[in-house]
């Protein structure tokens, strides 16, 4: 395919910002459907976001491995790594991992019930997206707070 700067797309136009491209048939296409295209949905949000906890997980595990590690190393490493978890950056990473928690949870909830061919159609699909967003954040943030007022966790 080439795509060279006289391409015309529909309209008759040129196309001078390389947006188009001319087919082997000699039919001008858009070069690929992009955010100009494309306008941003919440579904397109619940994947990536998927995804990006998927990452994070994998990053996640490296802490529990961390963990696991200090505890078959003895009582001095845990406790050096019990210091460090309860350190702001070791909440950080613990109020973290549980959005990661609760943002897998939820995602594959999503994934599960379409799997099964369910929640399918778009206002369906838009609620299901909404709550994978929006949900691992509400359910965080309470968790974080039942544990702080129970007094299991404090800075």
């Amino acid at each position: 395919m080439s795509q060279p700067h006289d391409a015309t797309p529909k309209g008759g136009m040129s196309d001078r910002t390389g947006r188009f491209v001319v087919q082997p048939n000699g039919r001008t296409t858009p070069l690929s459907p992009h955010m100009s295209v494309w306008r941003w949905h919440i579904t397109m949000a619940a994947s990536i976001l998927f995804r990006a906890t998927i990452i994070a997980g994998s990053f996640g595990f490296l802490f529990v491995v961390a963990w696991l590690a200090s505890l078959a190393s003895g009582a001095e490493a845990y406790q050096t790594f019990a210091g460090l978890a309860s350190s702001p950056l070791g909440l950080l990473i613990g109020i973290g991992l549980t959005l990661v928690l609760f943002s897998f949870l939820l995602n594959g909830a999503r994934h599960l019930i379409n799997d099964m061919a369910v929640g399918l159609d778009l206002k369906s699909a838009n609620l299901l997206s909404h709550i994978a967003v929006w949900g691992p954040i509400v359910l965080t943030v309470l968790f974080w707070i039942a544990l702080f007022s129970t007094g299991r966790v404090s800075l």
